[in-house]
């Protein structure tokens, strides 16, 4: 039998550790990372909505975030859970991906889906699932058109909730498909007030030469509007005051939250990012992360953890070798998304 156990602690010391390791790595970034920088990447405060805050309100201590601290509570799945009245839909986010086939669609070897297992794992427990067909880059606004589409060509005359990001929220807000009736939105370390480390690499690279490098990528067939829009100047001045909240959809949000191991791919990202917003996953600060209803911060998890790809993997090492689990399990948590919305009556 399959046992779960939860720990919720409140770390009345976390923000201190988190400091004490940023010191100890002061000589990797304090070359780029400069108080100057901090001071130039702090978003203007904007009152449109209460939820909007500027960067310099995001360095809060522990003690003072609403949300539990979400230790190992998706460590293992449980042995049930409910499955909610209407369908889900799974939308990935920025660079995110339908199905990836290095060797193309002409050799018939099945691709890397992005819902790894998570799809199959919600299908599993009675879960009507439906996975929307987005680009992997481009303006929020072309994503959220396309995002409608795929809606309402697989759920029309449905009500749904929806597990996605930026894209939903326009689309929830700005462009309410007739047919589709959307109940909930919960969104998984997305960036609400932008990322810092967005502001930095548009700094690292200078404006002059961004056109150069959009170039580049529109080459190999990416689109790059969405990268000026995940500034923080920009999500705090223009998009969130134009994207409120719709009337009768309830907004739920997860922060995650680690520190990088040294060999870490997002160790450079987290070091720019944890000076000037605080806690983050890699990619996605805590305090970006909430929107609506905050359920907690995914603690030791990192941006990659959070759909699937690492797990299969590090379960299967930790196995052979007999070494402590890794705390998070992507499959149980999007289960308990799934549980938490049927238990809301959704």
């Amino acid at each position: 039998m399959l046992i779960l156990r939860r720990t919720v602690r409140v770390r009345a010391n976390g923000l201190s550790d988190y400091k004490g390791l940023a010191r100890q790595t002061s000589c990797l970034h304090s070359s780029t990372v400069s108080r100057k920088q901090a001071e130039k990447t702090r978003a203007p405060e904007n009152t449109s909505d209460p939820r909007i805050t500027n960067v310099e309100d995001q360095k809060k201590s522990i003690n003072d975030e609403k949300g539990e601290i979400i230790e190992d509570e998706f460590a293992v799945l449980r042995t049930s859970y409910d499955a909610p009245k209407h369908p889900i839909i799974l939308a990935h986010g920025l660079l995110g991906f339908d199905e990836l086939r290095p060797l193309g669609h002409a050799i018939p070897i099945r691709g890397i889906e992005y819902w790894y297992g998570i799809k199959e794992a919600l299908a599993a427990k009675n879960v009507e699932v439906i996975t929307a067909s987005v680009p992997p880059s481009g303006r929020i606004e072309v994503r959220a058109q396309r995002l409608a589409e795929s809606i309402e060509r697989q759920a029309g005359g449905k009500a749904v909730n929806i597990i996605a990001g930026l894209d939903a929220r326009h689309m929830v807000s700005r462009l309410k498909p007739a047919n589709v009736k959307v109940l909930s939105l919960t969104t998984v370390a997305t960036p609400h007030r932008g990322s810092s480390f967005a502001d930095y690499m548009f700094e690292r690279i200078g404006y002059t030469n961004v056109p150069k490098l959009y170039k580049v990528l529109e080459f190999f067939g990416m689109e790059t509007g969405a990268f000026r829009q995940l500034t923080l100047k920009y999500m705090a001045e223009s998009f969130n005051p134009r994207t409120p909240d719709l009337e009768g959809v309830k907004y739920y949000s997860y922060g995650a939250a680690f520190q990088p191991h040294f060999t870490s791919v997002f160790r450079k990202s987290h070091n720019v990012i944890e000076p000037v917003e605080g806690q983050n996953d890699g990619m996605v600060s805590v305090e970006s992360s909430k929107w609506g209803t905050y359920k907690g911060t995914l603690n030791h998890v990192s941006h990659l953890d959070l759909i699937n790809w690492t797990n299969r993997l590090r379960w299967y090492f930790w196995q052979l070798t007999g070494k402590k689990k890794k705390n998070f399990n992507a499959i149980a948590f999007y289960l308990s998304i799934a549980d938490m919305l049927a238990k809301e009556g959704l």
